[in-house]
């Protein structure tokens, strides 16, 4: 995310199909370090592989709290296909954290909850709008625009 302020009513420059996927993990057992703490950092080193290389399909990431006990990553991608690629992909930092989790998970009793949703958002079914605010969210990920390009009224950026 960028410090640089964009003054006005701004929107996201999106175009075509976006997919949001959300990802996270609850502590359960905050003493329970080696059941959580593995999964607390295998996010940031997904998360810079793919920034790395930017063929594989992330336009952006944020990554928020849920305090105390909630930490979650809001990704936008290029598309599903590139998503269930990385997730599938054997060269990728995702199957042995996945594939160690899951061990960690049937010994660990509970100690660490994981969830994501994925959602596959056709074009014209979404809308933003960023007033005063530096490129956040869809903004961030793909670019921040005025909204009087996209339409003045969420239902005009709705239809476009």
């Amino acid at each position: 995310m960028g410090t640089k302020l964009f003054e006005g009513r701004m929107t996201a420059g999106a175009e075509g199909d976006v997919v949001v996927f959300l990802v996270g993990m609850r502590i359960n057992n905050f003493r329970a370090l080696r059941s959580w703490w593995p999964v607390f950092t295998a996010m940031p080193r997904m998360v810079r592989e793919l920034s790395r290389d930017k063929g594989r399909g992330l336009l952006g990431v944020r990554s928020l709290l849920g305090f105390p006990r909630v930490l979650y990553v809001v990704q936008y991608w290029e598309s599903k296909e590139k998503l269930l690629a990385y997730a599938s992909a054997p060269d990728g930092e995702h199957r042995p954290a996945w594939t160690e989790f899951n061990r960690r998970v049937r010994a660990g009793k509970g100690k660490v909850g994981f969830w994501h949703e994925t959602y596959v958002v056709p074009a014209g079914s979404y809308e933003s709008v960023y007033v005063n605010m530096p490129a956040f969210g869809l903004g961030a990920a793909t670019e921040v625009v005025p909204v009087g390009r996209r339409g003045e009224r969420a239902a005009d950026r709705l239809g476009s």
